[in-house]
């Protein structure tokens, strides 16, 4: 019998320490938690962690983790008839209750139809019956869920925590009962956080843009999104699954708070986690050091947008350190404001880590960065590398983004410019590092307009301009200390493209499955020929929804749905953008977004 040929193939066995295995026979709900991409990405994945705690905490429920496969094991599964299958049993998803699939980014739909194909099932919705799983999907790119309503039964809308437990409660009385999808289907719509698409007829004007959004069957006019409003009630697991080969962020990781009070207002995630909520430092410490003690890792990150915003940073660190420098445990603050960097975080900081420092200006003049809301100064940043160069750093790296509203190419260039005044910085302080050089590298992401956010309106620049930009600053760059890097414009457009979908990009996600299209976050296997074929044959333009100017009037294809923040609110900072205004920090002042509806009076960040 010939041998698997698979590179990996601990990402497929199961077994690793904290894996929880449970008597199938003595449950009654089998959840398979499925990530739509490799291991090793899904492995370092917060949520998935959190909920697969959850779900098994509870005595009749097991969840299994099952991720894509790379082309090697995909290629032996299809050859030798292996379904998609759970790594904790080994058995094949389409025989569990549910499958969940967690959308943390666009380019993974494509993996999303290739896994239900793995599985055994029909792709579309319509045509699985009640024996087939529930499809459900939960994640930041649900609220947009309508480029996969063919596909999916069911979305959760905002956090899961809370919402999962009630669909459980609701799916164990009609499986007691015999089992109707579409009456349960109709049941679960009337729960607080859940989306059923099947129940939401979509009509289009002849131009193509949405005439209207309508309930049926009972459903909801304007599903809402959930939140957990008390995180330091909330579930969160004292012990990780902790892998048998390396994967993207292997340690521990400890989430302080939830939600953004910036408003940067080309960032999504900025407002569809509003409104924040903290973690008190007693709590996280805490839950630290029981991941740490379970799982033998030396590094605990502390996860949150914006971490250095936590508004009690300092006795955190202190508390840690009482126990991490004992224990040899590192810690990790992986996203840090450069107004938030102090020298007194910087002294906490250089006895936990001595990697490079990130920081993210996202724009190279204040013009641009006071247009997109950014909230950052030019003297804050060098300020912020003073300190760092005082304290021993000889790298930074600094993220922004091209192709932002009103962007001009002298913001492009400002980029470069602004590299260069913190390699000039690096050298003319006295109290650098002796004999060592600087090294600054300038990460430039390109511009996607994204739902619920002031520039949900707003064209993205075309990939020839995307490119042309990308060159302008490469050429802007005048020293070999400064290092550029930038995303591919054409895996922008097509995440442009879906992140503001509707339902006819159903028929294109489907004739660019059937053409091979998979893993398209992935440069090896990422073909925009591909999908622009399928674009072609199916008579649809993706300019119209990637390079388009949308009109305030419009009806988006998300607009039914309810994440809190008013369009109201949103037109007003959009038109803010076009006057290079700032809106103060949701701690400093409110600016009456709506999403004080989920807590009640004014949400400043504090339980």
């Amino acid at each position: 019998m010939r041998k698997l040929q698979i590179q990996k193939p601990g990402r497929y066995v199961g077994g690793e320490s904290g894996s929880i295995v449970k008597n199938k026979e003595a449950v009654n709900i089998r959840f398979a938690f499925c990530f739509p991409d490799t291991y090793e990405i899904g492995m370092s994945h917060l949520g998935m962690k959190i909920l697969y705690g959850l779900y098994n905490s509870i005595p009749d429920v097991w969840c299994e983790r099952c991720f894509a496969p790379w082309a090697d094991m995909e290629q032996e599964m299809r050859s030798r008839g292996i379904p998609l299958y759970g790594l904790e049993s080994g058995e094949p998803v389409k025989d569990f209750d549910f499958i969940g699939f967690t959308l943390q980014y666009e380019l993974s739909y494509s993996n999303v139809l290739n896994m239900l194909e793995l599985a055994g099932l029909p792709l579309l919705a319509a045509e699985r019956g009640d024996t087939a799983p529930i499809v459900i999907c939960g994640g930041p790119c649900t609220c947009n869920p309508e480029p996969l309503a063919d596909f999916i039964d069911l979305f959760v809308l905002g956090e899961a925590e809370e919402v999962s437990l009630e669909l459980f409660d609701l799916y164990r009385t009609h499986k007691n009962s015999g089992f109707n999808k579409a009456e349960f289907l109709k049941m679960a719509a009337q729960i607080n956080g859940i989306y059923v698409p099947s129940l939401y007829n979509v009509e289009y004007n002849e131009d193509c843009t949405i005439k209207a959004v309508t309930a049926h069957s009972g459903a909801p006019e304007r599903p809402s999104k959930r939140i957990v409003k008390d995180l330091n009630k909330a579930y969160y697991p004292d012990e990780f699954v902790v892998p048998f080969l390396d994967i993207v962020h292997d340690r521990a990781v400890a989430e302080v708070f939830r939600g953004c009070s910036r408003g940067c207002r080309f960032c999504q995630a900025g407002f569809i986690y509003r409104p924040v909520r903290e973690k008190s430092p007693e709590v996280v410490n805490a839950q630290s050091k029981s991941l740490c003690d379970s799982t033998g890792y030396d590094e605990v990150s502390l996860a949150s947008l914006s971490t250095s915003d936590y508004t009690q940073i300092q006795p955190l660190l202190n508390s840690m350190l009482e126990w991490s420098e004992t224990e040899k445990v590192s810690i990790s603050l992986p996203s840090l404001r450069v107004d938030g960097f102090s020298e007194e975080l910087m002294e906490k900081l250089k006895k936990v880590r001595k990697s490079g420092l990130t920081f993210a200006p996202e724009a190279g003049t204040q013009r641009l960065r006071d247009a997109i809301n950014k909230n950052v100064s030019e003297e804050e940043l060098v300020k912020t590398c003073t300190t760092a160069f005082s304290g021993g750093w000889q790298g930074v790296k600094l993220y922004f983004m091209i192709g932002l509203p009103t962007e001009t190419t002298e913001d492009v260039a400002g980029i470069a410019e602004l590299g260069q005044k913190i390699v000039n910085l690096y050298y003319a302080n006295p109290s650098k590092a002796k004999g060592r050089g600087v090294t600054v590298t300038l990460s430039a992401s390109s511009f996607v307009p994204k739902p619920f956010t002031p520039f949900q309106w707003e064209p993205q620049d075309t990939m020839e301009q995307l490119e042309a930009k990308q060159r302008l600053l490469i050429e802007s760059v005048r020293t070999k200390k400064i290092n550029v890097n930038y995303h591919d414009s054409k895996t922008s457009f097509l995440e442009a493209v879906f992140a503001r979908g509707d339902r006819r990009l159903g028929r294109i996600l489907l004739l660019a499955h059937q053409k091979g299209a998979k893993f398209d976050g992935w440069s090896d296997y990422f073909k925009l020929s591909l999908w622009l074929e399928a674009f072609n044959e199916a008579g649809i333009s993706p300019e119209f929804y990637a390079n388009r100017r949308r009109s305030v009037d419009e009806i988006l294809p998300w607009e039914h749905l309810d994440y809190g923040i008013s369009k109201s609110f949103l037109v007003r900072e959009l038109e803010r953008t076009y006057k290079n205004q700032t809106t103060a920090n949701c701690r400093e002042k409110c600016a009456a977004c709506g999403a004080n509806v989920f807590v009640g009076g004014v949400c400043n960040g504090s339980n």
